[in-house]
């Protein structure tokens, strides 16, 4: 359904401008646009030199949805991964009221092009913070609803998975109000679209399917063996085989097992074989000569410097896992 175009017009801000709201009377400048969904757009603002993200829905039922969404997860003990509310207000303007919030800005990289960048390791730390969090989101009676990558950031100083739309989330027991099919169980035939925990793990273990297919892939037949014959055929995903078939056959109870399968995963990943024998020797002829004696030393080296680093990173990998843990 298309939307009015005075309410199209209605979202459509410029650098520079200055909003100003109607009943609080707080006072925002326009750096740039965010993005824009089906809902509406979001900027990137400045607030008393600070910046904030402004989101400006083209109608005011779905600003109050998101507004409620955002205090729900303030309210969830141990939950930060969405960002915090600081207003809800109306602007008055030539093509009628616009209703509007403001949120924390969480500068970051987007998840997907984060993982390509570091490596897949990252996935599943990441992925674990997720699922402790949506457990504890699912303990308050809410799901997440419509979770995918484009809806998940990486802080930039210490890296930390958060989301940056909350629009989806839903009561426990009613439909889910927003989804994207690839992430949707009813779009692959594999479950209804009931607000509860298989929905959200779900969701889950297609993030870790379009980690391994980046453009995704549409459904041909849909159904359980269509998703198995993809992950067959990417090798990459073969480590994480088994939480993804517990997930999509809905054998999960909770977010907390997933994570605990996830973690067997990192640990199992994290455990460096070291070689019994770091070279090979060679049978000392007269025909060697002295800088091939020479570059294999080197070689060597290099080897052994590239596995310690190995050993390192994946020692602070870890250690890292255990500070996100607590």
């Amino acid at each position: 359904m298309r939307q009015p175009t005075s309410k199209n017009q209605a979202c459509n801000f410029r650098p520079g401008q200055m909003i100003k709201g109607r009943w609080h009377g707080n006072q925002y400048q326009i750096v740039r646009l965010l993005g824009e969904g089906a809902i509406g757009k979001v900027y990137l603002a400045n607030r008393t030199g600070q910046p904030v993200a402004m989101k400006v829905a083209r109608e005011s039922m779905s600003v109050s949805s998101e507004v409620r969404a955002l205090r729900q997860i303030s309210k969830v003990r141990g939950v930060s991964l969405g960002p915090f509310f600081v207003d809800m207000d109306d602007l008055e303007g030539a093509h009628g009221s616009t209703s509007f919030y403001v949120m924390e800005y969480i500068d970051g990289e987007p998840f997907l092009s984060f993982i390509n960048k570091r490596g897949k390791e990252w996935m599943a730390l990441f992925l674990i913070q997720l699922l402790t969090d949506l457990s504890a989101l699912h303990e308050s009676g809410w799901v997440f609803g419509d979770l995918k990558p484009e809806n998940l950031i990486v802080t930039q100083k210490t890296p930390s998975l958060r989301w940056i739309d909350v629009g989806g989330m839903t009561k426990m027991g009613r439909s889910i109000k927003e989804y994207t099919e690839f992430f949707d169980r009813g779009y692959w035939g594999l479950g209804d679209r009931k607000a509860e925990p298989s929905y959200d793990l779900f969701a889950v273990a297609m993030l870790i399917m379009n980690v391994g297919y980046p453009k995704r892939f549409q459904r041909i037949n849909g159904g359980k063996k269509e998703l198995l014959d993809k992950l067959k055929h990417q090798p990459s995903l073969s480590p994480y085989r088994d939480v993804i078939v517990k997930a999509i056959e809905h054998r999960y109870d909770d977010a907390s097992q997933m994570k605990v399968d996830l973690m067997k995963v990192m640990k199992k990943k994290l455990t460096v074989s070291t070689p019994e024998k770091m070279h090979v020797r060679m049978k000392p002829t007269h025909k060697k000569r002295a800088h091939k004696r020479v570059s294999n030393v080197r070689m060597e080296r290099k080897y052994k410097g590239t596995l310690e680093t190995a050993v390192f990173s994946s020692f602070l990998l870890f250690l890292y896992i255990l500070y996100l843990l607590g």
